[in-house]
């Protein structure tokens, strides 16, 4: 039997899927990995969650209660933390000395210096003064703290003789609060105005551009100076927080309107909107599902951006004294002790809180540069 004429048989090889290669990432993967990427994101997430944590805890990094008054500790210097004593030996544990004051003969100021007479070792979750964890669960425990008879101020004390560190901790409670319930007012404000704004267009689009524009005519700092003087001193805590978020809030909305506009006013005649529209979605789907999240990157941008100035500014009015009043505390009302130039000069240590406001300004801007790539995962580096 021959094979002329006959069809020539081809093999059929058939690919069998690669399961791996079907696997798709989400976006929040791409975000993920995008962001981890950027060695500065990373160090600003970290120093904004060490912020966040040290306020959260405060009374826990505290190894002296920072509420405690007492005029005989006024103005006491940082502890110095040491290995090696007044004799030259090394120990490897750290210590410290008591602090002891003297008057200057010639000029009566107050001098501290250290008591080499007997050294008080640190210690690890120690138990000292009790305190409550998130308000709710007692407890006596402590990360660190020194033997009895010894007293640790890592940045020194006030006028009031209380514990600088402890209150700079436990004011990032109320300023970092404070500047994020500012700015997230203003960012749901600011987006559903400009996304309205730059949807609908036409007579819309003036009026409301005419209303951001008579707002942001006001100048920002001296309107805030205004409406935090007339806060009635008889007020409570939580009314002054309260009109202080909104203070803060009033004006600081404007710019993400008019970014917010500009990226709507570019993508609402895509096509994928169109589409949407000729499919019968609603003004309000459109909005929530499709512009909104196209927004994303640039709200971030602004919100990084409006977190620390509502922190420089609440500290600016609290170190005036028209701010944050006690019992609630800041870190621009800790600094108020620094408007005598003269106090400054003697004990520059009570500027310390700076390094803390420093922080979180540097870590919010590093965060948000890292958010704001990271946020459009499809874009070219």
């Amino acid at each position: 039997m021959t094979t002329a004429g006959k069809k020539a048989e081809i093999p059929v090889v058939q690919l069998q899927p690669d399961h791996e290669d079907e696997k798709h990432e989400s976006y929040f993967q791409l975000v993920w990995q995008r962001f981890k990427k950027s060695r500065p994101a990373i160090v600003g997430g970290l120093m904004v969650l060490s912020l966040i944590i040290l306020a959260i805890f405060a009374e826990f990094f505290s190894p002296v209660d920072p509420t405690d008054a007492n005029l005989q500790d006024s103005f006491i210097p940082p502890t110095r933390i040491r290995l090696i004593d007044g004799e030259g030996n090394f120990h490897w544990r750290p210590f410290v000395y008591n602090q002891v004051v003297t008057i200057d003969a010639k000029t009566f100021e107050p001098l501290w210096e250290e008591d080499h007479a007997q050294r008080f070792e640190i210690k690890f979750f120690v138990n000292s003064w009790e305190w409550k964890i998130l308000g709710l669960i007692p407890t006596q425990r402590h990360l660190f703290g020194v033997e009895e008879g010894g007293k640790i101020h890592l940045l020194g004390t006030e006028k009031q003789g209380r514990d600088l560190w402890g209150r700079a901790c436990s004011a990032g409670r109320i300023s970092l609060s404070l500047s994020l319930f500012a700015t997230f007012v203003s960012i749901v404000v600011g987006a559903v105005v400009g996304i309205i704004s730059g949807y609908y267009g036409g007579v819309t689009d003036n009026i409301i551009q005419r209303f951001v524009e008579f707002v942001a005519s006001f100048p920002q700092l001296p309107l805030w100076l205004a409406l935090a003087a007339i806060i009635p001193r008889t007020w409570d805590s939580l009314q002054v927080f309260i009109v202080m978020v909104i203070i803060f809030s009033l004006l600081s909305w404007t710019l993400l309107a008019r970014e917010v506009r500009g990226k709507v006013l570019a993508f609402r005649e895509t096509d994928f909107i169109m589409a949407a529209k000729e499919m019968g979605a609603s003004d309000m789907r459109i909005i929530f599902l499709h512009l909104f999240p196209n927004s994303i990157s640039h709200i971030i941008v602004v919100l990084t951006l409006t977190i620390p100035q509502i922190i420089l500014a609440e500290a600016f009015l609290s170190f005036l004294g028209i701010g944050i009043q006690e019992p609630l505390v800041s870190w621009g009302f800790l600094m108020r002790d620094a408007q005598n130039l003269q106090t400054l000069g003697t004990h520059t240590w009570i500027m310390m809180p700076v390094i803390f406001i420093i922080v979180a300004v540097l870590g919010f801007n590093f965060l948000g540069d890292g958010l704001r790539d990271a946020a459009d995962p499809y874009s070219i580096v």
